[in-house]
């Protein structure tokens, strides 16, 4: 039989059970409720008629409304006629009240209404019970019926509950624990699910796939196993150390290069714990440190100095986590790490030859530089002689050439001075109104050439700020030319000083240009950057020198911009 057609039949007969439990029930409970109802409306309302014309019979003699109530209760009385023999009571009980009212002081008249009146509560007290025994009847027949009933539904409950789970949930099971055989590659599994239900063509088409895994597995052993060795073979003769770990941390595989640089032997790594081999090894200890303490990795430097045969060499430390996707699952797991050395020694050596040279040239071009400096000068100064326009327009132009290849080389010069590290800073108590004063005067004259004003604002509290006077001085000029540069003739530029809090002094310059744009944003800080489609001239290290400068002193810079607004290039340093 098929799964549905179990389901359906199982449900459907409980549902058919419920259906004739509630009609019965609810039969039952009309027949209740209708036989209640009759003492209720007739019987009992007879017996509150009888007591009230009782009460008011004893009161005619001193209550003159006592005849009305108990002409009002015999009045209700006559209509509520229900039972044999009550329709001759109640007519007795008018006529002895009639003659009573024509003789109220006949005292033999009142006992034969009251025996009137005790007769007709004794006929409706032995229906109460006539009924009472009936509503009984009809409740322990309800009982029993329903008890019936509710039983046969249990037991069918019961035993679908017993054999349908079991029916559908062990296949399922069987089909679970053999599909995990499968997935651990025990392709010999099969399952087996007797008759013809949806299960035993699904036991089918599992063994189907089972036997194809397992041809398919014992097909394709021999080139795994050859492409193995490629891999392993691939990874020894490579020219960077490279060691591989499962997710226990256990080393799986480690090159040649990875032995001569640590100075061990391939037993004392493969199959090892790698902290257990980091005991031993200095070298090994570092590669790990920030696979054991993940928080190292954020002030940790990738960059490592390792003596091998007895030369310093340089290597890139990386470390890759390998995530797969298992074939059927939706999440990826972690099954190890790859730690790889690269060695870029030969890069570190052009890049230090580089920045010798860089540094070699521009002392160089200082000096003949100066000398055309003071040549023009020379020729601008009349006692030497005058100069027709065509030659002022010269000298012009050379004097602003001299100027950009002056500022190109202190820029280069500074830039070798980072990046070999020999940066002398004199950090001390600074006064803020004089380096502000001395920065505006040094680009006057470029801002007079567009006929820019420069207004500047210092926070009348502060005086002095802890800051290498030149470098920070460099770095203020530097981004305050740039404004004057980038911004439109006859508009403003403003440098303010300001208190940002008890420890920190904020310094900003703000010009009306362009702007910048906000996907060059986080890039205007690197080397050799310049912002597409601008005219400015420029080498692109200015700022990239100017955020090295700020940062060796502790402090901070960055920029705002809005296109069409302006921009607003702020840094800070230590009150």
């Amino acid at each position: 039989m098929k799964i549905k057609t179990k389901l359906n039949a199982g449900v459907g007969l409980l549902f058919f059970m419920i259906i004739i439990l509630s009609v019965v029930g609810g039969w039952f409970i009309y027949q209740l409720k209708k036989d209640t109802q009759n003492i209720l409306v007739a019987n009992y309302n007879t017996l509150q008629y009888s007591r009230n014309m009782l009460l008011s019979l004893e009161e005619i003699d001193s209550q003159p409304f006592a005849v009305k109530e108990f002409q009002k209760n015999l009045k209700l009385q006559s209509r509520n006629i229900t039972e044999s023999g009550e329709k001759e009571v109640t007519q007795n009980i008018i006529s002895h009240f009639s003659e009573l009212n024509k003789n109220p002081k006949n005292e033999n008249l009142k006992s034969v209404i009251r025996k009137d009146i005790a007769e007709l509560m004794q006929l409706n007290m032995n229906a109460i019970q006539i009924k009472s025994g009936i509503a009984n009847t009809t409740a322990e027949s309800a009982i029993a019926v329903i008890s019936i009933a509710g039983t046969l539904c249990f037991l069918i409950a019961f035993i679908l509950m017993i054999n349908l789970p079991s029916n559908i949930a062990n296949p399922i099971r069987e089909l679970t624990l053999s599909i995990h055989q499968i997935a651990q590659q025990n392709y010999k599994e099969r399952v087996q699910f007797e008759g013809n239900s949806e299960f035993g063509e699904l036991a089918k088409s599992f063994n189907t796939m089972a036997e194809k895994l397992q041809e398919y597995s014992e097909s394709r052993i021999d080139k795994i196993l050859k492409g193995k060795k490629r891999i392993e073979t691939l990874i020894d003769n490579m020219h960077d150390a490279v060691i591989g770990i499962d997710e226990n941390r256990k080393v799986l595989f480690v090159n040649d290069e990875a032995l001569k640089i640590s100075g061990l032997k391939k037993e004392q790594f493969v199959g090892k714990q790698i902290q257990d081999v980091a005991v031993r090894n200095d070298l090994v200890r570092d590669l790990i440190r920030e696979i054991i303490d993940p928080e190292i990795q954020k002030n940790n430097d990738n960059l490592l100095k390792i003596f091998v045969e007895g030369k310093e060499n340089y290597f890139e430390k990386e470390i890759v986590d390998i995530n797969v996707l298992p074939t059927g699952e939706d999440s990826k797991r972690f099954i190890g790490q790859v730690i790889m050395l690269r060695n870029i020694t030969p890069f570190k050596e052009l890049d230090l030859a580089k920045t010798h040279f860089m540094g070699t040239v521009s002392h160089e071009f200082k000096t003949p530089i100066s000398s055309i400096q003071m040549g023009v000068q020379l020729l601008e100064n009349i006692r030497i002689g005058e100069l027709n326009d065509e030659q002022q327009k010269l000298v012009s132009g050379i004097k602003d050439d001299t100027f950009r290849l002056l500022k190109i080389t202190g820029e280069l010069l500074n830039l070798t001075q980072l990046e070999t590290g020999v940066v002398q800073l004199n950090i001390k108590p600074t006064d803020i109104h004089e380096m502000v004063e001395s920065v505006i005067a040094g680009n006057q004259s470029l801002a007079d050439h567009k006929k820019i004003t420069i207004k500047s604002h210092i926070d009348t509290d502060i005086q002095l700020v802890n800051a290498d006077y030149e470098k920070t001085s460099w770095v203020l000029s530097n981004i305050l030319s740039n404004a004057i540069r980038y911004s439109y003739e006859n508009s403003e530029v403003e440098v303010k000083v300001e208190k940002d809090n008890e420890d920190e002094i904020i310094f900003s310059v703000k010009d009306h240009g362009y702007g910048i744009e906000d996907q060059y944003l986080d890039k205007v800080f690197t080397r050799y950057f310049r912002i597409p489609g601008t005219k400015a001239e420029g080498t692109g290290l200015g700022l990239s020198i100017s955020k090295e400068f700020i940062e060796a002193q502790g402090g901070n810079i960055s920029v705002r911009s809005e296109i069409g607004s302006g921009s607003i290039f702020y840094f800070s340093l230590k009150a």
